[in-house]
């Protein structure tokens, strides 16, 4: 499997992004699938994820913030993330299955900047 991330650009502080990640194939939906981000400087660290039959999960530094949704039909992960700061400045990694043995995609900057 092949993970294709986009979405990522410059948007001023209190703005909106919504990064979209899409599959070389399908997915079962009871398999993660999520977001991790890593900032200048920093370690990756866990965003978001999602699967069936549990409610998603979130970073409390964007609980509120973001939203994470899936479309299993096309497989596709996405990231709604609104009221920006420049705290999110960072690489965004789409995962799916896991951080410790799953798949990466290749990244997406995300810039929080006026």
């Amino acid at each position: 499997v092949q993970l294709q991330a986009s979405g990522g650009g410059l948007v001023q502080p209190g703005g909106s992004l919504r990064l979209s990640c899409t599959a070389s194939e399908s997915i079962h939906s009871s398999v993660f699938m999520g977001w991790y981000r890593q900032a200048p400087g920093g370690q990756r660290e866990f965003v978001a994820n999602i699967r069936s039959g549990r409610d998603p999960r979130y970073a409390p530094s964007v609980e509120g913030r973001f939203t994470i949704s899936r479309d299993n039909a096309k497989k596709s992960v996405y990231l709604q993330m609104n009221r920006l700061e420049p705290q999110d400045t960072a690489i965004y990694y789409c995962n799916a299955g896991g951080s410790s043995n799953g798949v990466w995609g290749q990244g997406t900057q995300v810039t929080v900047s006026s």
